[in-house]
């Protein structure tokens, strides 16, 4: 992951990089080495590369994220340690309030150990910036406080202020700081979850987040904030997506009915162990 030599892995604990020694082996945390890449500025490590890969699309026009698009959309719920047959809860996509529409194929049934949803889920975008000074101000205060995007364990996402108080942040600490924020200045705003789309053909599942607040002509307008940080970060020509990020729906985020800080989904078996869901997400063909 970082393409470095054992010497430079033993300079890194040297400093401080924390790891736990089993059977004689160095075990690291997957966050803190994606971090490590991320912001070494070798330019080959593998976060650096994927995140290069992941945003290529911020930089081209924006008038391809306005248009309808569908995907096909799987999600996997697994109850780990499962005590036996129960009704499962999913967080389905949302996507009617913005234009889109679902198609669902499967909902989880009754069951016990795993369950499925799938839908074909059609999504379009809309240039509906925010129009409201105090919100506009409120969102850039944030952009310039320049807390540092990391990977971080989603349940420490949502204890927001300790992220933040690190100089850190992420998709859902980020939506649940400026809703916080949005709130103080008398706006109705909410974190809500999501999923962000068309990534690496949908192996990777970053964990999403945005903020929905009503603006002052009455409109309810989503900030994806986290998303406006990482593309400045990445690239210098994505001045029009990150605009786009502040008010504005486009094609890649399938919005959910979960709040910011809660799980897409739970079995209710009564076991003590969260579920854990998996998303699968794939253009139409």
């Amino acid at each position: 992951m970082l393409r470095c030599e054992s010497v430079e892995i033993d300079r890194l604990v040297d400093a401080g990089l924390p790891f736990e020694e089993r059977s004689g082996v160095r075990h690291f945390d997957a966050n803190d080495l994606y971090n490590l890449g991320m912001y070494s500025n070798k330019g080959n490590t593998q976060p650096e590369l994927a995140f290069r890969m992941l945003f290529r699309f911020a930089g081209r026009p924006v008038d391809a994220l306005l248009r309808e698009k569908s995907w096909d959309f799987k999600v996997q719920l697994e109850c780990v340690d499962c005590a036996g047959v129960a009704p499962w809860h999913f967080e389905a996509p949302d996507v009617a309030r913005y234009g889109g529409r679902a198609e669902v194929a499967t909902t989880p049934q009754p069951s016990s150990g795993s369950a499925e949803y799938a839908a074909t889920i059609t999504t379009t975008g809309a240039r509906t910036p925010i129009v409201s000074p105090v919100l506009r101000q409120l969102t850039q205060d944030y952009l310039d406080a320049g807390y540092r995007w990391q990977m971080i364990p989603v349940p420490m996402q949502a204890d927001y202020q300790l992220v933040h108080s690190l100089g850190a942040t992420s998709c859902i600490a980020a939506s649940l700081f400026l809703a916080e924020r949005f709130r103080s200045a008398g706006y109705r705003a909410e974190a809500k979850r999501g999923w962000f789309c068309g990534v690496l053909g949908g192996a990777l599942d970053l964990p999403h987040a945005c903020v929905e607040v009503e603006d002052d002509d009455g409109a309810v307008r989503t900030v994806d904030i986290a998303k406006s940080q990482l593309a400045a970060r990445l690239s210098a020509d994505t001045a029009d997506f990150q605009e786009l990020c502040l008010g504005s729906v486009y094609n890649k985020v399938i919005p959910s009915t979960a709040s910011g800080n809660a799980s897409f989904g739970h079995h209710e078996c009564g076991s003590q162990t969260p579920a854990q869901v998996r998303a699968d997400i794939r253009s139409a063909r």
